[in-house]
């Protein structure tokens, strides 16, 4: 097939790159953090297990060395809109030596005074310049890979001109384990496939357990919409797990669901900050809202990429950032500007700034907060 020749000569050109190894990518699905917070510490506490779940998600705490591009305790303390960069990798554990790429990239903000989560997927085959990196432009799911973190962080907010708050990061096992700590979830499918352990049929609604609802959210070669309809799967998966973890039925559950997080989940967010957005952000999982990234599809040196259109990439960015409270912009940053066809990057400069970076220490202390 015609992808599958573009995948051999992507591997092919970048074999002598470490984070290229020859690998089975496989799709991949994330657990929504604030359904985290807002299960274990708003219901677990009247079950004696508040102690079991600070330890469990200690171990799940890394301090990461990413750019904060604002005092996000300020941020929390003062009830503002924050983001958080959801990252699922293609592994099957996390700490391997092979980190493995992001195929499911999200940016969730959460707005406490209109009670509302944003979620906006970036496609993985998005076409990017990756800070640090010796290539000219990348997907975007190699960013970690190639940086951690921190790069794929960096990578988001040149991308999109947001600051990201926090970072959370799932492995493959982790959707499995925690659909079926909730007792499985219900979804509504949209066509009919058999894939793996998932056999749905559009329109019948089915309830999923753990490997059901990860096949589901992984099929993107039968569906017409190819990656976009793997997405929109994915959020649907998001939110039935949203819902399903804040009813009351899940409480018996809480060891389940703290055994699926445990070894699946990395994160910068303290313990504290767990706290303190379970009491002040909570709210927001009533209302949840979601878009996606679009994309037209380009081949550069025999691989395919998704290239957003100016008009696409300046609607999204001004989306996430009316969800923030933050100002708005009528064109898009230097930083934002994609590649050209000879794999020249622009410089990552702002000029929505008079200071030539959006992202200096006073640059969001003077936008307008919900």
């Amino acid at each position: 097939m015609y992808m599958q020749n573009n995948n051999e000569k992507e591997i092919t050109k970048r074999s002598n790159s470490t984070h290229y190894k020859k690998r089975k990518h496989k799709a991949m699905w994330i657990i929504f953090f604030i359904v985290l917070a807002a299960i274990i510490f708003g219901l677990f506490k009247g079950y004696g297990a508040y102690k079991k779940a600070e330890k469990t998600f200690n171990k799940a705490y890394e301090a990461g060395d990413t750019n904060k591009l604002r005092n996000v305790s300020s941020v929390i303390s003062q009830n503002k809109p924050l983001s958080i960069l959801l990252l699922g990798t293609d592994t099957g554990a996390l700490g391997r030596h092979d980190t493995g790429r992001t195929d499911t990239l999200i940016l969730a903000t959460v707005n406490p005074k209109k009670e509302t989560i944003h979620l906006t997927s970036i496609p993985r085959d998005t076409k990017v310049t990756v800070p640090g990196d010796s290539q000219p432009y990348e997907k975007i799911n190699a960013a970690y890979t190639i940086g951690g973190p921190s790069s794929a962080v960096q990578t988001v907010q040149n991308l999109l001109n947001v600051p990201i708050d926090f970072y959370a990061i799932v492995n493959m096992g982790g959707l499995e384990k925690m659909v079926n700590a909730v007792g499985g979830v219900e979804v509504n499918p949209k066509l009919t496939f058999h894939y793996g352990a998932a056999n749905v049929v559009k329109g019948q609604k089915v309830l999923l357990n753990g490997k059901q609802a990860l096949d589901y959210s992984r099929m993107r070669h039968d569906d017409p919409l190819g990656d976009y309809g793997r997405q929109a799967r994915q959020r649907e998966v998001l939110q039935k797990l949203v819902m399903k973890g804040m009813n009351i039925s899940s409480l018996p559950r809480y060891k389940e669901i703290l055994n699926s997080i445990s070894g699946n989940l990395k994160t910068d967010m303290k313990f504290n900050d767990m706290l303190a957005i379970r009491e002040r952000y909570g709210n927001a999982t009533h209302h949840i809202k979601s878009e996606t990234l679009q994309g037209q599809n380009a081949v550069f040196d025999g691989i395919d990429y998704e290239v957003p259109s100016d008009d696409e990439l300046l609607k999204i960015t001004n989306n996430i950032r009316n969800s923030l409270g933050l100002n708005t912009f009528s064109s898009l940053s230097e930083a934002q500007t994609q590649t050209d066809d000879s794999g020249n990057s622009s410089n990552n400069t702002d000029s929505n700034s008079s200071t030539n970076n959006s992202y200096n220490s006073n640059s969001y202390s003077s936008q307008p907060a919900y």
